[in-house]
């Protein structure tokens, strides 16, 4: 069962990379199919066709998905510390902590 977790800005960011890939898949410069994979990945809460598209390319390269939410997990963190440690710096700045 799939697990929605609406959110608009990874609604914008999925579709942008989604957008790429395409562009990339005709331009050499750009790598379609990871842009792509990419926002795939990013939409897969989303939507239920990103969910079954991240299926396949699990199903084409396994393990490769589990490793980016590991990763994905791991940035999620560095994240909340890094504004956990800013807004304690900006009570200390301005007295209120």
């Amino acid at each position: 069962m799939m697990e929605f977790r609406p959110s608009l800005t990874r609604k914008v960011v999925g579709w942008m990379f989604l957008f790429l890939g395409v562009v990339g898949l005709v331009l050499p410069f750009l790598q379609g199919f990871l842009f792509i994979a990419l926002g795939l990945f990013i939409l897969r809460h989303q939507y239920l066709w990103a969910h079954r598209g991240m299926g396949w390319v699990e199903r084409r390269w396994p393990g490769a998905v589990a490793k980016v939410e590991g990763m994905e997990g791991r940035m999620i963190g560095r994240a909340r510390d890094a504004g956990a440690g800013l807004r304690l710096r900006t009570r200390r700045l301005f007295g209120r902590g």
